[in-house]
């Protein structure tokens, strides 16, 4: 059954928003800077050249999905908050700037918001502060932490006897995102720049919509060239007549305030 928040109705219920080249664009280079960082640290960790760590970074992303993810499941005594120290935390985090734009088109957003990303709970916070958001914007940040208490368990134990790395475009990553938001996948709409994460995204049956890209894809509902286009491109989130799209206007932010009564979601 739909929500209504104040009279508003719209075919979402719940929106669910990646962090990295999505809230912000991929011209300022972070996901290469991290790809660049992830080639050092299995050059080190598996001592092994440069050129093989680069190779070996896009074997293990295919085959287990992330680096860290492979690593541990090739058997490599590596902590989590050690492996994101090295990657997140030598990031040219100067590159993504302040958008006071983003902060009001979050804030217009009547239904609850949640962040969904594979990073780790401090990139979170020192990429959100860049960008001048406040965390509190979200209801609910779903991050590597979310998905992986078991590997933050003291005893080793717990950790050799349940090592996977869960994170999209994992269909348990995905089905989590929704168990934790309680609404029907059918009415949440999840925005991401990857195509993987969107076809996993489809296959939970969520609605999608592709960041970063013109053209649709056949897993994505929506396609937007960039975050700023969400209300020229899916106006139905604020059930906006789809002539604001023909016209490019963006919402008053006096009206939807009006409208707006946010629903806290339970972890």
């Amino acid at each position: 059954m739909a929500l209504q928040f104040q009279g508003l109705k719209s075919p979402f219920d719940c929106i669910l928003f990646d962090l990295d080249d999505t809230l912000y664009p991929a011209e300022t280079g972070i996901s290469h800077a991290t790809k660049k960082n992830i080639d050092e640290f299995l050059a080190i960790k598996c001592d092994i050249s440069a050129e093989r760590a680069s190779s070996l970074r896009v074997e293990l992303f295919r085959k287990y999905g992330s680096s860290l993810a492979g690593l541990i499941a090739l058997g490599y005594d590596v902590h989590p908050d050690e492996y994101h120290s090295y990657v997140h935390g030598r990031l040219p985090y100067d590159r993504i700037a302040s958008d006071p734009r983003l902060e009001q088109l979050l804030d217009s957003i009547p239904q609850p918001k949640i962040l969904f990303t594979n990073s780790d709970r401090q990139h979170v916070t020192r990429a959100l502060a860049r960008l001048g958001i406040q965390e509190a914007c979200f209801d609910q940040t779903i991050c590597f932490e979310t998905m992986n208490p078991h590997l933050f368990e003291e005893t080793k134990d717990a950790i050799s006897t349940s090592s996977e790395v869960v994170l999209k475009p994992s269909a348990k990553a995905v089905e989590l995102a929704v168990c934790i938001a309680g609404f029907d996948p059918q009415r949440m709409l999840f925005l991401d720049d990857s195509e993987r994460n969107m076809a996993m995204g489809k296959a939970v049956g969520l609605k999608t919509a592709l960041v970063g890209k013109r053209l649709k894809t056949k897993d994505t509902d929506y396609a937007l060239e960039n975050i700023h286009n969400l209300t020229k491109e899916v106006p139905e989130i604020w059930n906006l007549n789809r002539k604001a799209k023909e016209e490019e206007i963006e919402p008053k932010r006096s009206d939807l305030d009006a409208m707006r009564s946010p629903t806290p979601v339970e972890a």
